[in-house]
C-alpha cells in the first residue's frame, strides 16, 4: 500500500518528487491561465506572485531535490531519505503547495519555508559523512534558494521594501547555475555513451568560466546595474554557455531523443542570457528572457532528466519511445510559444500564451500517465531503489 514506508515509491527520492512535480506542473499552469483570463477561482489565492513562486519553489525545487537525493546516493553509496523520512518530506512539500493556495501569507510562509532546509540537511549529512566535498556546493545553492524564498515571503507580507520579482528571479538564476554545473558533468558523458561516433569534449575550465560569468551576470541583473554593464556580461555568459554546448557535439544526437532534448534545452540557457542582455538595455521585456530560462531550459532539462533518471533507476533501457519524444517536442513548442507571447504582436499574445500552456500541461500529463507505473512499482531488475 502506498501509505506504507516499504512501498516502492518511497525507496528513492526521484520516485515521489518526480510524480508530484509532474502532476503539479500539469494543473498549476491551467489554474494560472484561468485566473489570468478572469475566471473566478473562488477562495484559491492565485496571483502573478503565486504563479512565479510556485513554478520555482514548488515545481522546480521538487525536481531538484528528487534528483539530488537520487544522485547523492550514487555519489556516496550512503542512503538518502527513504521510507518514513521521504514520506514526511513529500508531505511537507505538499502542505506548502496547499498553504500557498489557501492559507494566509504568514501561515503559508512558515509552512512553505520548511521544505528546503529539511531537504538540504540530509543531503549535507551524506556528503559530509562520505567525504564527498566536491558536491557540497550544491547544499550551498539550496541554502541560497532558501534565502530567496524567505525574501519572497518577506516581500509579500510587507516586511521588506522589495518587489517579489527580485527573489524569484534570483532563484531562477540559482537553478540555472545548478543546471549548468550538472549539465557540464553529465551531458558530454551521456553523449559519448549514447551517440555513436561522437567525441564530445568536456572542459572543466570552460565550464567554470561559464559558471563565473553566469554568476556575475546574475548579480548584475539582481543589483539593477546599468544596462551598459549588465548586457556585456550577459552576452559573455551566453556565449560561453554556447561554446560549452558546441564542444559536446549536439549535431551527433539528432537521432537520439534522450540526448537531443538535453542539448536543445541547454541551448536555451545561451538564448536566455542573450535575451537578458537585450532586456537590460530595455529592448525586450524581461519576461522573454526569464521564460527562455524557465520554460525552454529548466522545463526542457527537467523533462529530459526525469525520463532518463526514471528509466535508468527503475532498471529499464535508456531509450526514448514515442511518448518521450512527444513530451520533449511539447515542452520545446511551449517554450517557443511562450517566447512569442512575450515578444510577438499583441494580437497574438493570448493565443500564443494558451498554446504554451496547453503544450506544458500536455507534456507533464503524458509524463505522469506514462511513468507513474514505473515510479510506483519495484525496479524490473530486482535491485534496490
Amino acid at each position: 500500500m502506498p501509505w506504507q514506508p516499504g512501498h516502492p515509491v518511497w525507496q528513492l527520492g526521484f520516485r515521489p518528487f518526480y510524480l508530484l512535480a509532474a502532476l503539479f506542473a500539469a494543473v498549476s499552469i491551467p489554474l494560472w491561465l484561468a485566473t489570468y483570463m478572469g475566471v473566478n477561482t473562488g477562495m484559491l489565492q492565485v496571483s502573478m506572485g503565486w504563479h512565479m513562486h510556485e513554478m520555482v519553489f514548488g515545481f522546480a525545487v521538487a525536481v531538484v531535490v528528487g534528483f539530488l537525493f537520487t544522485a547523492g546516493r550514487n555519489w556516496t553509496g550512503l542512503p538518502t531519505p527513504q521510507g518514513w523520512h521521504l514520506m514526511a518530506l513529500a508531505a511537507v512539500w505538499l502542505a506548502g503547495r496547499v498553504a500557498m493556495l489557501a492559507a494566509t501569507a504568514s501561515v503559508a510562509a512558515v509552512i512553505d519555508m520548511l521544505f528546503l532546509p529539511l531537504s538540504a540537511w540530509p543531503l549535507f549529512m551524506v556528503l559530509q559523512r562520505s567525504g564527498n566535498h566536491r558536491n557540497l556546493f550544491l547544499v550551498g545553492l539550496l541554502a541560497l534558494l532558501t534565502l530567496a524564498n524567505g525574501l519572497y515571503h518577506a516581500s509579500v507580507m510587507g516586511m521588506l521594501a522589495l518587489s517579489y520579482f527580485i527573489p524569484v528571479q534570483a532563484a531562477i538564476f540559482v537553478i540555472v547555475l545548478i543546471e549548468t554545473v550538472i549539465g557540464a558533468r553529465v551531458i558530454p558523458m551521456f553523449t559519448r555513451n549514447g551517440a555513436p561516433g561522437s567525441t564530445p569534449v568536456a572542459s572543466p575550465k570552460r565550464a567554470l568560466v561559464a559558471v563565473g560569468l553566469m554568476a556575475a551576470a546574475s548579480v548584475a541583473w539582481i543589483a539593477g546595474a546599468p544596462g551598459v554593464v549588465t548586457a556585456p556580461v550577459c552576452l559573455a555568459a551566453g556565449a560561453m554557455s554556447l561554446a560549452n554546448l558546441l564542444a559536446w557535439q549536439p549535431q551527433r544526437t539528432l537521432r537520439v531523443p534522450l540526448l537531443w532534448i538535453l542539448h536543445l534545452s541547454y541551448g536555451w540557457i545561451a538564448i536566455g542570457f542573450a535575451l537578458l542582455a537585450a532586456a537590460s538595455l530595455q529592448w525586450l521585456p524581461a519576461s522573454a528572457a526569464f521564460h527562455a530560462l524557465t520554460v525552454g531550459s529548466m522545463a526542457g532539462l527537467v523533462i529530459g532528466m526525469m525520463t532518463r533518471t526514471t528509466l535508468g533507476h527503475t532498471g529499464r533501457p535508456l531509450k526514448a519511445g514515442r511518448a518521450e519524444t512527444l513530451m520533449y517536442w511539447m515542452v520545446q513548442l511551449g517554450a517557443v510559444a511562450r517566447l512569442a507571447a512575450a515578444v510577438g504582436p499583441a494580437s497574438l499574445a493570448l493565443p500564443a500564451l494558451l498554446l504554451a500552456g496547453i503544450c506544458w500541461s500536455a507534456a507533464f500529463i503524458l509524463y505522469a500517465v506514462t511513468y507513474a507505473p514505473y515510479l510506483w512499482q519495484p525496479r524490473v531488475d530486482g535491485r534496490e531503489g
